[in-house]
């Protein structure tokens, strides 16, 4: 890779990761009840709602910083597609009152996952020598 595709990988890993960091400190801040009671509607246990701390909180700081990045953009993606299938999947084929797909963004947020699961951080990461790098 040469150095642009390096700062590309880059700012993406920033905007992104950040972005979904917000939700994840909104959550760490304002409480995860919502998770929770989506749970207790599918009758699985409250306790896996802390999880969302792990996909929205941790792994976008790990994405952030570029350590085991690809290990982290597989709990990332993860993270929205459980997202898809608990509560956006209604929304699957409608379009948002913009005309925008209705769960466009956390699909770009999956997709994101997908590609730092191959890709992994580039060279301007702290880590670049594992296998989850």
């Amino acid at each position: 890779m040469n150095t642009k595709q390096h700062l590309g990988l880059l700012i993406l890993r920033v905007s992104i990761a950040f972005t979904m960091l917000i939700y994840g400190s909104t959550k760490l801040i304002y409480g995860n009840e919502f998770i929770e009671n989506l749970l207790e509607q599918f009758g699985l246990p409250v306790l896996i709602a802390n999880g969302v701390f792990v996909g929205e909180i941790v792994a976008p700081i790990l994405i952030l910083i570029g350590y085991r990045t690809k290990l982290a953009g597989l709990v990332f993606f993860i993270n929205c597609l459980v997202a898809i299938l608990m509560v956006q999947l209604p929304n699957l084929f409608k379009l948002n009152e913009t005309g925008g797909w209705a769960i466009g963004l956390i699909f770009i947020y999956m997709m994101f996952g997908v590609a730092m699961f191959f890709t992994g951080a580039g060279k301007y990461a702290l880590s670049t020598n594992n296998q989850w790098d």
